[in-house]
């Protein structure tokens, strides 16, 4: 390169790393992987770069620009989530940015490091692995890492991380249904679809249990069935499996999501049964899903809107340092439709 072509995108462009990156060596105010962080130092002496005024200034100019790492916007619950999060980000002129990891560990590394590497003043993160039990401790670290630097906001937990969190209280959430089925007079009610390692479907399983547990009813472990996937089609493959078990079915089945219920209640029918007739289907999230499934779902909503502007004022308050709570709850709400029927007195 020539002298007058050195900038720092010249000296990006041969280190193999994007200018944000480079500007953050120069300035030292972000951290940089030990790797990046020589590969550019050597360009940098090797040129003799001294960089500009606005080179400088580069990396502590605010984008007005928030992040959102989604685990799969083909979710509802995600879509819904996404949506509010952008009009409440409109609203407060910011713009966001969408990246979706679709479940897949490298992906949400990739998209994470490229969101912090595009200079967002705040990244959103929901699902994907800040949804575990168990938090793993290389994404922890990774995230601390960019934590560092700039806000990141989760719909999960992290332990052992800098994150702020806005959670939906799933055990409330399954309280409230649990309460409404058996309400109805159902006794013998199964938990479909999840997985236990998953924070959300634990503390639904878990308050499942104890509600059982208060109302005297008995439970039956055949009645649990997970799934790996939360979509229509995990949900038709857990509700195949109580019916290939030969055993005695249900009078009401719960779906981990909206997702999971329409395959449940494609099984249902498949088999010769009517909802609720034959069995009561109720579950979680309140997506369009529900509104359009037939028979229309019972199930827990969220205060989408709600959910959407907290998580956007928790970010813009930690951009400006104005110290938001690191954890906040957001409640849920019983929406009754026409999956649910009342069990009659013998």
């Amino acid at each position: 390169m020539g002298k007058d072509s050195i900038n720092i995108y010249a000296i990006a462009k041969e280190a193999g790393v994007s200018p944000a990156t480079v500007s953050r060596v120069l300035t030292k105010s972000a951290r940089v992987s030990k790797e990046k962080k020589e590969r550019v130092q050597a360009l940098i002496d090797k040129y003799n770069f001294k960089p500009n005024a606005l080179a400088r200034k580069l990396s502590n100019t605010e984008s007005k620009t928030i992040g959102i790492l989604s685990s799969d916007i083909r979710n509802p619950f995600y879509a819904a989530l996404f949506v509010e999060c952008e009009i409440a980000a409109n609203a407060r002129g910011y713009t966001v940015l969408l990246c979706n990891s679709l479940g897949e560990n490298k992906l949400e590394d990739s998209h994470l490091e490229g969101l912090f590497e595009q200079r967002v003043d705040a990244i959103i993160q929901t699902g994907g692995r800040v949804d575990e039990l168990i938090s793993d401790e290389e994404y922890v670290a990774h995230v601390n890492k960019i934590a560092d630097s700039i806000p990141v906001i989760i719909t999960g937990k992290l332990e052992g991380s800098e994150c702020y969190q806005v959670n939906i209280d799933q055990g409330y959430a399954m309280e409230i249904l649990m309460e409404y089925v058996i309400g109805l007079g159902h006794e013998e009610i199964a938990l479909l679809g999840g997985r236990k390692n998953v924070k959300s479907t634990y503390d639904k399983q878990l308050r499942y249990r104890q509600l059982l547990t208060r109302h005297a009813i008995e439970f039956n472990k055949d009645w649990i069935i997970e799934c790996e996937s939360y979509d229509i089609e995990g949900g038709y493959k857990c509700m195949n499996q109580l019916f290939d078990s030969n055993k005695k079915l249900p009078s009401a089945v719960i779906a981990i999501n909206d997702f999971t219920a329409i395959g449940i209640m494609r099984s249902i029918r498949e088999h010769g049964l009517e909802i609720p007739k034959d069995i009561s289907v109720a579950s979680f999230d309140n997506t369009f899903v529900s509104e359009v499934a037939t028979p229309k779902l019972t199930t827990v909503g969220y205060d989408y809107k709600l959910l959407g502007e907290t998580l956007i004022d928790v970010s813009i308050s930690a951009i400006y340092k104005k110290d938001p709570p690191r954890m906040q709850l957001i409640k849920s709400e019983l929406v009754i439709r026409d999956s649910c029927k009342e069990i009659e007195e013998k």
